[in-house]
């Protein structure tokens, strides 16, 4: 089993900082990833399909647009972290998660399709992370002109989830 150290601050933008601290410096990255799989697809999973349109303030996103972000925003980091553990050091763009749920047409989608896909998405990333050699945990390569490590990215999708379900809870009452 690969086991990875807990990222340096210097190992992504300051910017992810907030998700990386929802990760506690002695958890299992790859067991936490497995476990969000369940844990996610078991949360949405209980929520109506009425509700999936719901927002709670006029300008936020609704629960099924909060959906597609996270697929679009694993899939990202997901590339980043195949990018960069493949060696490779071309520098990635950032992108503009406004613009992406802008796009995705989520309204136009069920609550169960867009968290079927977030399933899918979870478990390319966890295939991919689980048969990265233990090296490539550590290259760094750039996104978004800053720093990104492998392992960086691995702990910026947890965190970026546990952060969102807080939202779900706190903002949705999902």
């Amino acid at each position: 089993m690969i086991t990875t150290a807990y990222p340096g601050a210097d190992e992504y933008a300051t910017a992810f900082a907030g998700y990386i601290a929802h990760i506690a410096e002695d958890e299992d990255i790859l067991a936490l990833l497995a476990s969000q799989l369940d844990q996610v697809l078991a949360r949405l999973g209980r929520i109506s399909e009425a509700r999936g349109d719901y927002r709670y303030a006029p300008e936020k996103w609704s629960l099924k647009e909060l959906v597609g972000h996270l697929s679009d925003a694993e899939r990202i980091f997901a590339y980043r972290a195949l990018r960069v553990g493949r060696g490779d050091a071309t520098p990635l763009p950032s992108f503009d998660e406004q613009a992406y749920a802008a796009e995705m047409r989520a309204g136009d989608r069920t609550l169960a399709d867009l968290t079927a896909e977030w399933g899918d998405v979870r478990r390319a990333s966890l295939a991919l992370f689980r048969n990265l050699p233990a090296a490539a945990w550590q290259r760094r390569g750039i996104a978004g002109d800053r720093p990104m490590s492998v392992r960086a990215a691995a702990y910026i999708i947890a965190g970026h989830v546990r952060h969102h379900l807080e939202t779900l809870e706190t903002r949705y009452s999902a």
